[in-house]
């Protein structure tokens, strides 16, 4: 008997550790999906607008299709993987993503490609959290847990990267369409092995606010249009007039049905508290700006710098490296050491220098150009974000962890939506005044007038930058020095590390906690 337990122990151990290994690998699969398929298609935009026909403002909505939707009902989709069981919203939401990838690749027109985004996005919302739900359930040993939060971080933050360049090779090499087919396989093979892997977890009894997800996703989708539709058509056109109407009445229409719902998807009170509620604008106007810059930066690498899309993809990984090295800087070394409001004044005041300095490109700009700008702004907003996070959560009662930290995602995933609509309006009014030089080609002509909007639309986000940076300095308050009951070094200081460490574990948690 003694020697079957020594025996079927090790053994037991062993696969409980392989199985824990098989989740890790779809948890992280799955959220290098969701977040490559937010930049992945930015290198095809310029091949999507010739086969579709987009036009320059209407292009963005192949951004903002999949955001809006992600970004809105992302909440929602955390509640219910709590009420129905997060092992089958998170396979729902995978199966729906996968199924909408295939149609967006088959799409013969703009509208039939608008309405696959939109369906990713709903896709997206319903796997994501749960995914990294079950990702805390299967590691309930705080080490191990620590080192696939890691994991889950870096891919949360390469991911950007991945999309790029993926997208640039599979851009060049066969076609735009298969920055969409790609996600099939991998779809159906995070399907096959979750059905084997995954356990389900317990459902909790509770309410879906869905007047709450609808209208706030509708109205922020009536803005985004309104803004869109001004860049083509003026701000005096009756569907402009009528979108942006629209789009206040539903977000009026939100914040009276969080007011009386017994279970809001958004809890009001979370924006009482002035540094939080603060973070939250930051986090939106930060957002707001990269989006416009990735956005206008893929065509002008394509459309004026004749840059193959490989190469636009690889341009930018200077920005994810630099990013994902500062954000480990902030968090490792800074937090604990630096305060958070001059970590994040700090930081949103270089990524503003570098969004001014893109303000100079024109048609015969070399990348030298581009590099030290990218590679400002990454540092930028590396140092940024962990302290905007950080203080979007401190403070939050549990009951509201789960959504404090959805709308940390939310405000990020609506900014990006937002931004690029006004900077699109933007890019759309000062791309048609554009005076060109005399005797320039058509092709000249074209360039030209795509520079000087890209390059209004680049001040006008570090417009929303500098009054970050404002915003930051006058609501943030100052925090005190970190209590004295944070683990210590050897030599008796506190170890921020190890405080940061276990600040992400509580963040991460709360994110899946019930929203």
């Amino acid at each position: 008997m003694t020697t079957s337990t020594s025996v079927s122990s090790p053994n037991e151990e062993k696969t409980a550790a392989r199985r824990r290994l098989l989740v890790l690998g779809l948890v992280l699969t799955a959220q290098l999906m969701v977040v490559l398929d937010a930049t992945i298609v930015n290198i095809a935009l310029p091949d999507i607008s010739s086969a579709l026909d987009f036009t320059p403002t209407g292009l963005s909505w192949v951004i903002n299709a999949y955001t809006l939707v992600f970004g809105g009902l992302l909440l929602l989709g955390a509640r219910a993987g709590d009420i129905l069981g997060r092992r089958k919203v998170f396979l729902g939401g995978i199966a729906l993503f996968t199924v909408a990838s295939l149609a967006g690749g088959f799409a013969t027109s703009a509208g039939l490609l608008l309405g696959a985004r939109a369906v990713q996005g709903v896709g997206a919302a319903l796997a994501a959290p749960s995914a990294l739900a079950l990702l805390m359930t299967m590691f309930p040993d705080a080490k191990e847990r620590t080192k696939a939060i890691g994991y889950y971080t870096a891919v949360s933050i390469g991911g950007s990267a991945v999309g790029l360049i993926s997208g640039g090779m599979l851009t060049q090499w066969v076609s735009w369409r298969w920055v969409l087919f790609v996600n099939v396989p991998i779809g159906l093979a995070v399907i096959a092995v979750a059905l084997r892997v995954l356990p389900e977890t317990a459902r909790r009894p509770g309410h879906f606010d869905l007047a709450g997800a609808i209208t706030s996703t509708l109205g922020m989708t009536g803005l985004v249009y309104g803004f869109v539709r001004a860049a083509s058509d003026g701000w005096g056109d009756s569907v402009t007039v009528t979108a942006f109407a629209a789009g206040v009445v539903l977000l009026a229409a939100f914040i009276a049905v969080e007011l009386r719902a017994s279970s809001p998807i958004v809890p009001l009170r979370l924006f009482a508290n002035r540094d939080r509620a603060t973070s939250y604008v930051a986090r939106l106007l930060l957002v707001a700006g990269m989006m416009g810059m990735f956005f206008f930066l893929t065509q002008f690498l394509q459309d004026v710098l004749h840059y193959s899309a490989v190469v636009t993809g690889v341009a930018f990984l200077p920005l994810t490296v630099v990013l994902f090295a500062a954000s480990q800087i902030s968090a490792r070394v800074l937090t604990g050491r630096v305060p958070a409001k001059t970590v994040m004044a700090g930081g949103l005041t270089l990524s503003t220098i570098g969004l001014l300095w893109l303000t100079q490109l024109h048609a015969t700009s070399g990348y030298t150009a581009l590099l030290f700008p990218l590679v400002l702004f990454g540092i930028g907003n590396g140092l940024a974000f962990v302290p905007l996070t950080s203080t979007a959560l401190r403070g939050v009662d549990p009951a509201d962890a789960g959504a404090a930290s959805g709308l940390v995602n939310v405000m990020q995933q609506v900014g990006g939506a937002l931004g690029l609509a006004v900077l699109v309006t933007v890019f759309g009014s000062a791309s048609r005044s554009a005076v060109s030089p005399a005797g320039a080609s058509a092709v000249e002509r074209a360039q030209h007038a795509f520079v000087v909007g890209a390059d209004r639309g680049f001040l006008i986000a570090a417009l929303f930058l500098a009054a970050t940076v404002i915003l930051v300095l006058v609501a943030i308050r100052p925090q005190p020095k970190p209590a004295a009951s944070v683990e210590t070094s050897f030599d008796g200081r506190p170890d921020a590390a190890t405080a940061e460490l276990d600040a992400d574990v509580e963040e991460l948690r709360a994110a899946t906690a019930h929203a």
